[in-house]
């Protein structure tokens, strides 16, 4: 481990000698001549780190705070995923998908927690919660097929609509009232007047993931920018819109927005929109392209705004008809109820919650969080009628292929 420390005055060359894993966060912040060795080798001996941001007009603190949470990630990396465990033996089994801004931090806490619980309780706890940018492949693995409640982890978290609402997998045991919301029926009150709560009790949502606009000001040319979702259906913004494909939880629950209020003709017209999809961190990268290769409008998560903004010809826009939610369930099993509920009270505690909204810009919906939104910041949330009365594993599957055939007929 280092004992260097991160300053402005640091060559290029020192920060990627210290902390090698860096060089992603350079490649991705517009760096891209960094990924060959010819390149790095000769400029990074004397581009210093203050120098390098103002190349980029990027704000030095933010960019040196994209390092050095890239830095902290990796020395806490090996300790923290280490410590998961998944013995089928144990009292209580926890498991699921976390976002990947907030993962280690959240591991840090429940391993902590954890260790108290079993001291008090005597129960022994396995878990294991991956990166959410695991997801598909680790949910066909563990969860594709369980047809016995008693496979089913004790408590399971995840972002998205189609682990929670596809027969195939968790959505086959709702309806058998396996599962209960222990989060109480207060909300933060960021989300005031969003029906967000399940009203069968079923499920728990702990915060959601926000989809938002990046707007290209050196490609919008005489364009308006697109202040609503409706907006970016329209024929003047066909191939010109970035939208996160590779993310499947956010891009599902913006399908299904879509569908809600413009019906199959508006995913048709969604299809047609898109230029192309990129990982957030691609997005950003991608501003510093040729024209010709820039999206004009990018749907990202709000969490990756915070590198946008070290952009000056970026815009981010909070859509006046809402961002999409996509919300993070928790599940908990009420047969486990006895032993489980102290772990599920922290997983939506305040401490979680504000390690969700703070680090990872995911907006908690624990009463107490200070969310840090402005005032204008509303939701385009499906709701749970829309939910009850749609098969939303089924419509998941359509809607994808009606915006697979409209992207590729364009």
């Amino acid at each position: 481990m280092t004992t260097a420390t991160l300053h402005k005055d640091m060559t290029v060359k020192d920060v990627l000698n210290n902390w090698p894993e860096t060089l992603d966060v350079f490649i991705a912040n517009g760096f891209e001549n960094f990924r060959e060795q010819k390149q790095r080798d000769a400029v990074a001996a004397y581009l210093k780190l203050e120098r390098a941001a103002k190349t980029k007009n990027y704000d030095l603190d933010n960019f040196m705070g994209l390092l050095q949470e890239k830095i902290n990630e990796q020395l806490n990396l090996a300790d923290v995923t280490m410590k998961q465990t998944r013995k089928k033996d144990s009292d209580v089994n926890v498991a699921g998908l976390l976002p990947c801004p907030v993962r280690l931090p959240l591991l840090e806490g429940f391993d902590n927690f954890i260790e108290n619980y079993t001291a008090q309780t005597g129960h022994t706890v396995s878990y294991k919660l991956e990166a959410a940018s695991v997801g598909s492949d680790w949910i066909e693995a563990n969860l594709k097929g369980i047809d016995n409640v008693d496979e089913l982890p004790d408590v399971f978290l995840s972002a998205g609509f189609e682990t929670f609402f596809d027969k195939k997998t968790i959505g086959n045991f709702k309806d058998q009232g396996v599962f209960t919301d222990i989060t109480g029926d207060q909300v933060n009150a960021a989300f005031a007047g969003v029906d967000i709560k399940d009203p069968k009790r079923d499920y728990s949502i702990i915060a959601a993931v926000p989809a938002v606009f990046m707007v290209n000001h050196d490609v919008l040319g005489d364009l308006p920018v697109p202040r609503r979702w409706s907006d970016l259906l329209k024929p003047e913004y066909e191939q010109r819109v970035a939208l996160p494909v590779g993310d499947f939880d956010l891009f599902n629950a913006i399908l299904l927005a879509i569908h809600k209020e413009h019906g199959e003709d508006g995913v048709k017209k969604l299809g047609r929109c898109m230029l192309k999809s990129m990982h957030p961190s691609q997005m950003v990268k991608n501003a510093k392209r040729v024209a010709e290769e820039k999206p004009l409008v990018t749907i990202m998560p709000y969490f990756f705004t915070k590198m946008a903004r070290t952009v000056q010809s970026l815009e981010i826009v909070w859509p006046q008809d809402g961002a999409v939610v996509s919300p993070i369930f928790m599940l908990t099993k009420k047969a486990s109820m006895d032993k489980v509920k102290p772990i599920a009270e922290f997983l939506s505690s305040k401490l979680v919650g504000e390690i969700l909204a703070h680090k990872g810009l995911f907006p908690s919906l624990h009463p107490e969080v200070d969310n840090q939104l402005n005032s204008d910041h509303p939701w385009k949330w499906v709701g749970w009628d829309y939910i009850y009365n749609n098969d939303i594993g089924e419509l998941i599957h359509r809607t994808n292929d009606i915006f697979e055939t409209s992207m590729n007929a364009v």
